[in-house]
């Protein structure tokens, strides 16, 4: 095996920066060339350092995942934010210390939801409608223009609440095998925002259409109605974003360093120390009754190359990999090793190991979960 040029001695998730800078480089030329705002959804990086990076090639403004991750976010300087999830109005705290400090946008799919937070508000807030173009997790069915336009009427009773139009994601593209589907499933929600757009735009003013999720981003033109686009995963990408066709696998960013602790001969098994706890659960299935919780790939000159064929973690247990291998690179593997793994899901992997290491060595600490941002 080729030696690492860094001290591993557990499971680390090393970051190839030139690559992510690209990727954050080519969604930046997409936004522009389509007319739309990038709002990146940094819950995939959850870091001030890549912020950075986005915030050197001219984005100003973010997508989150929680309260939390915008107070950690707007401690770095961040001030126009959604929190792309149904807003909880149990956290009023953290809602207010937001809305006093910055440019707040939460998400909500009912009017009851609409006048509980309005009553626990001290400041204004902008508000989007979650709308439903397929994925079906949560939103109002954009063709319900009942419910619609029922939260319509209870954001014109509100004192804090400005209703800004809709958002909307299109998760189901993940249901994807090939550029022809995730083709087909934007479509369909460009069809489902003019819609929207066709019946609201005199009715709210200023309208605007939040949309995005990295297949869709990726490979596609033109956004309809949309203002704005917020896909995350394409800062660093991982295989099923490969699976998917939303990349190739050289644009993947990010590769887990895992110490080879056990080898097995009779099964081409190699046992690392990396698992459930370090990569999650997610997997991609192979086929033939065969998973993938990860690429094998080998260490090139500048980061690493193609995964190598034949070889993958076929198992995840809370801290082991089971890595299945060809009877030639087994014989190349030695007890002591590190060897790289590219995730199944590279914002779970990410978010589980809480930090990066790039390969020149540099440390990239990223949202401390344990943490309390106040904001001072």
């Amino acid at each position: 095996m080729i030696p690492l040029p860094l001290q591993i001695i557990e499971p680390t998730l090393l970051l190839d920066e030139a690559k992510c800078r690209r990727n954050i480089q080519k969604m930046v030329e997409k936004a522009a060339r389509n007319g739309v705002k990038l709002r990146p959804h940094f819950k995939t990086h959850q870091s001030h350092a890549v912020g950075q990076w986005f915030r050197q090639m001219g984005v100003q403004a973010i997508t989150v995942s929680s309260l939390k991750m915008a107070c950690y976010f707007a401690e770095d300087g961040w001030d126009d934010i959604t929190v792309a999830f149904p807003v909880n109005t149990l956290e009023a705290d953290r809602l207010n210390r937001l809305a006093k400090k910055v440019s707040l946008n939460v998400v909500t799919e009912d009017a009851a939801t609409i006048s509980r937070l309005d009553a626990v508000l001290n400041y204004p807030v902008n508000a989007f409608i979650k709308a439903d173009i397929g994925y079906h997790r949560t939103g109002v069915d954009a063709a319900d223009t009942e419910t619609i336009d029922a939260m319509i009427e209870a954001f014109k009773k509100s004192n804090q609440l400005t209703l800004k139009g809709f958002l909307a994601h299109a998760g189901h593209s993940y249901n994807s095998r090939s550029h022809a589907t995730i083709q087909k499933v934007h479509y369909e929600s460009v069809d489902a925002i003019q819609t929207l757009y066709n019946r609201y735009a005199k009715l709210i003013p200023n309208l605007e259409i939040s949309i995005g999720d990295t297949p869709t981003c990726s490979i596609c033109e033109g956004f309809g109605p949309a203002t704005e686009i917020r896909p995350g995963n394409f800062v660093f990408y991982d295989i099923t974003q490969a699976a998917i066709s939303s990349c190739t696998k050289d644009e993947i960013a990010v590769a887990v360093a895992c110490p080879v602790v056990a080898k097995h001969k009779d099964r081409n098994e190699i046992i690392l120390y990396g698992g459930g706890v370090h990569f999650s659960k997610d997997v991609l299935d192979l086929g033939n009754g065969n998973r993938s919780y990860g690429d094998w790939v080998l260490l090139a000159e500048n980061g690493w190359g193609d995964p190598v064929p034949g070889c993958y973690m076929s198992k995840l247990s809370q801290e082991h990999g089971t890595l299945k291998v060809t009877r030639e690179m087994f014989d190349r593997v030695a007890v002591g090793d590190v060897l790289l793994i590219l995730p199944v899901h590279s914002c779970m992997t990410a978010d589980l190991l809480g930090s990066f290491t790039t390969l020149d060595g540099k440390r990239l600490e990223m949202m401390d979960k344990r943490r309390e941002y106040f904001l001072d």
